[in-house]
């Protein structure tokens, strides 16, 4: 009985003292492709993604109904980098839908033109926001609703007490009158929080180990993102050898209870946690430590970890490449060491049964683009003579026109397509993941290989077949499945066949070899066609930020050189960081990853039409 009245009680009063409004709740999901644009719009960052915060406890003091329910302890504050900007995955504070969606626009403008690191958290929230209103006045009538709005929802001046009712008018007159404010009154507690303005990015760790840490400078890190999105911080813990445990001394409450890490070799259960998310979501930081044994499954957690310190020595020998360096804005010589090689047990086989169908009917489709022979009419000299023409021209002569110097022979020409292609398939770890039950991502790439080769062997355009995989900046593979000087037949259809999942995704080199090989073609339109299934990525420094901007260096570097790249990616968020890459005409995502095979060829086709 005591545990069903307090069941009811704790529904009760948690439900009147939620001042959420869920019928009016906008989510980030829903305006995700929104915010984006009117990021880039009004002049922000390009290579920024935007990302769904996390919660973290604000300090501020709460409404008494709040306290005595134990809620709105929490707040995910909209901040900013050089990486990322991070919004409320949900916002649903006022009564209004639109008002909640102007909200999520007014933060989306304010950091368009915010710095991503400030000092002075309230000086750079009143400078952004008269800098917003001066280059966007139409922003002006909705920033005056929001602030009455927010005005409304916080503890009055007069509730508070000292340095708390000093702190909290010296806020009200920042957000009617932005630069008023000098200087926060000192206070016993924080401020409460300003859905307004733009927090400071959490501190950030490093995920090395002690050995790795001990042989390179100190590095920051960043927070996490969880299999929903939310971004999380975190700090990295040396895991446990299993020779250093101890007993320690417990109340026996404390063992329904989430507590902070402790370096204690515990067994590890095999059985998915139900409760592990919503743990997480308790936790304002996650400790996290290699485990010295293997799971059957663990708590998937999609880590953001930072990269080691860069190494920037430029290498000696090998195939070697420039990288870009985002930071210094200068491109690194000598950065990549690249090794061109044939895939291992390649033997030569004929097309598998199960794409015969298909590859018939793309051949059949794809011979109607096969260049064929035509007459040419009217020619000054060929290989035979134009009746035609000669009759008009003894007709004009007959009725006293003047002759023309019109010719009088036939000439037959075989009009040729001046292109080449070159299809570049991302081969990382990552194309070892299930799409279903009975099929992996490298198994459609190798699919998609075998049908593109079948139907561009029917038109005779000139293309090559390669696969690129990487660890480090010393180790980029370059897998050669078929050269441009090479037929089609039962060779490369045998190395397609020993395709495999390499490593990682270092776009960038990969991306500039194949340009040069792309650039050496002597044709009018040369096609660099990029097969990958996620973002450029390393287990060194080459991860976020800086893979997306070498990458793009690297795009634009070939078309420098003649060369027109196009990415086919079957990531489902490609769509937020490959404009900044590719342009919004330079990539296209498939959503449904088994559909490739067959959607690639036809996609070749519309590009060189």
């Amino acid at each position: 009985m005591e545990e069903v009245v307090g069941g009811l009680w704790h529904r009760f009063i948690t439900a009147r003292a939620d001042r959420r409004h869920p019928e009016a709740a906008v989510r980030l999901d829903d305006i995700e492709r929104t915010a984006g644009t009117l990021f880039r719009a009004l002049g922000g960052d390009g290579g920024l993604r935007i990302a769904a915060a996390a919660e973290s406890e604000h300090g501020a003091r709460r409404g008494w109904l709040s306290r005595l329910a134990g809620t709105d302890e929490r707040v995910a504050h909209a901040c900013r980098d050089d990486e990322t900007l991070r919004l409320p995955p949900t916002l649903a504070l006022f009564a209004e839908r639109s008002l909640n969606r102007d909200l999520y626009l007014w933060l989306i403008a304010l950091a368009a033109g915010a710095p991503p690191q400030v000092d002075d958290w309230l000086q750079a929230n009143q400078q952004a926001t008269l800098a917003t209103l001066a280059r966007y006045p139409g922003f002006a009538a909705r920033y005056r609703r929001l602030v009455d709005a927010c005005v409304g929802l916080r503890i009055a001046p007069t509730e508070l007490s000292g340095g708390e009712a000093a702190a909290e008018q010296a806020i009200r007159r920042a957000l009617s009158e932005p630069g008023s404010v000098a200087a926060l009154p000192p206070a016993r507690r924080p401020p409460q929080p300003v859905p307004l303005w733009l927090y400071p990015s959490r501190t950030v760790f490093d995920h090395r180990s002690q050995r790795e840490r001990a042989a390179a400078p100190a590095n920051t890190g960043r927070d996490t993102i969880d299999a929903r999105g939310k971004r999380r911080s975190a700090r990295r813990e040396d895991g446990n050898d299993g020779r250093d445990g101890f007993i320690l001394p417990f109340r026996a409450e404390s063992l329904l209870s989430w507590a902070e890490y402790v370096r204690v070799n515990r067994a590890l259960d095999d059985d998915d946690n139900p409760d592990a998310a919503r743990a997480a979501d308790d936790m304002d930081e996650l400790a996290i430590a290699d485990g010295g044994g293997e799971t059957a499954s663990t708590i998937r957690f999609d880590l953001d970890l930072p990269s080691a310190a860069v190494d920037d020595i430029p290498l000696t020998d090998g195939i070697l490449l420039p990288e870009w360096d985002w930071k210094r804005r200068t491109l690194r010589k000598d950065q990549c060491r690249l090794t061109e090689y044939e895939p291992r047990d390649a033997a030569p086989c004929p097309l598998p049964a199960g794409l015969a169908r298909a590859a018939r009917r793309l051949r059949h489709q794809f011979e109607l683009l096969t260049p064929s022979r035509r007459w040419l009419k009217a020619q000054p000299d060929g290989s035979e003579a134009d009746l035609d023409a000669c009759v008009r021209q003894w007709t004009d002569r007959a009725v006293g026109h003047a002759d023309g110097d019109g010719g009088r022979y036939l000439k037959c020409e075989r009009r040729e397509r001046d292109l080449a292609c070159l299809l570049l398939a991302d081969l990382s770890l990552s194309t070892d993941a299930h799409i279903s039950d009975e099929l992996k991502v490298i198994d459609v790439i190798r699919d998609s290989l075998m049908l593109l080769a079948e139907a561009l062997g029917a038109t005779g355009d000139r293309f090559a077949l390669y696969g690129f995989s990487s660890l480090k900046r010393s180790h980029v593979r370059i897998q050669r499945v078929k050269r441009f000087d090479e037929r089609h037949g039962a060779a490369a259809r045998g190395r397609i066949n020993a395709l495999k999942p390499g490593y990682y995704t270092r776009m960038g080199a990969a991306i500039r070899h194949a340009a040069n090989l792309l650039a050496a073609q002597p044709t009018a339109l040369r096609l660099l066609l990029i097969l990958s299934d996620g973002k450029p990525n390393d287990m060194d420094h080459y991860e976020g930020r800086f893979g997306i901007e070498d990458t793009r260096s690297a795009v634009i570097e070939a078309r420098r050189q003649g060369v027109r790249p196009f990415c086919v990616t079957i990531d489902r968020e490609g769509a937020d960081y490959l404009p900044h890459v590719f342009g919004v005409d330079g990539f296209t995502v498939i959503r449904k990853p088994e559909e490739l095979p067959l959607r690639l060829p036809m996609l070749y086709a519309g590009l060189v039409a």
